[in-house]
């Protein structure tokens, strides 16, 4: 597959599988890769990603589970565009099914309770916060313009099937937006693991999952440390990108 001048080329070290990004556009970084690892042990049949942009998140599930359909929304044309050339270029056209289209009508897309596991990557800054071009690719991935995170947690909770889970990765100083949301769509929050930059920094990312209809019972995972005090990568985050 011809790869184009404004276009890069990433190796996921994981499975043999590439991925197509754009120079110039929103580029995948580790909270991707995080949510992907977080989300790998719960089974499922069926997943859906929300904000799938590049589709990293399936395409890395592809590999390191089992499942058997992958399905991805994206808002954005050309975003979704190249997503489909990687789907391709990985030869993944068999399980992972992508949709151009805006997250807040999956139900009339999928139905209802169709889901075992949704992950979400979702847009981190909230609407009206320091926003500059709203038509830009990369501010439509950073800042709330087309999705909030209620219409996320909202539209997962309507997508699960019982005990279906979410799992999703935001900025800590969300997590009480992401709980309060979560009860009231009734999912219920069962893991927590709080990313940071090293050990003696406050966490830069928050993964939680939770399930439709669950229990009330939480789990404070161990939080993962990316930097060693001498700036080396720690096993930890080597252990995610499988180095």
């Amino acid at each position: 597959m011809e790869i184009f001048n404004d276009e890069t080329l990433e190796d996921l070290q994981t499975g043999g599988l590439y991925l197509i990004q754009k120079k110039a556009g929103f580029r995948f970084g580790a909270d991707a890769v995080l949510l992907a690892d977080f989300a790998k042990d719960i089974v499922s049949n069926k997943t859906l990603d929300l904000c799938t942009g590049s589709a990293v998140i399936p395409i890395l599930l592809s590999a390191k589970t089992k499942t058997e359909q992958f399905f991805g929304l994206e808002i954005q044309k050309s975003v979704f565009d190249t997503a489909m050339r990687s789907v391709r270029l990985n030869s993944l056209e068999n399980r992972i099914f992508l949709t151009c289209e805006d997250l807040k009508n999956a139900v009339s897309i999928y139905g209802k309770r169709q889901f075992d596991l949704i992950t979400c990557n979702p847009p981190y800054i909230e609407k009206n916060s320091g926003l500059q071009n709203p038509s830009d690719e990369k501010v439509i991935a950073r800042h709330e313009v087309l999705c909030t995170l209620e219409d996320v947690i909202n539209v997962s909770s309507l997508m699960l099937k019982q005990k279906g889970h979410l799992a999703l990765v935001h900025k800590p100083s969300r997590l009480i937006d992401i709980i309060c949301y979560m009860r009231s769509a009734d999912l219920e929050p069962k893991r927590i693991r709080f990313i940071h930059k090293t050990v003696d920094s406050e966490p830069s990312l928050v993964l939680v999952d939770a399930t439709f209809k669950g229990g009330k019972e939480l789990r404070i995972m161990p939080p993962l440390y990316i930097y060693n005090k001498d700036g080396s990568e720690t096993n930890q985050i080597r252990e995610v990108y499988g180095r």
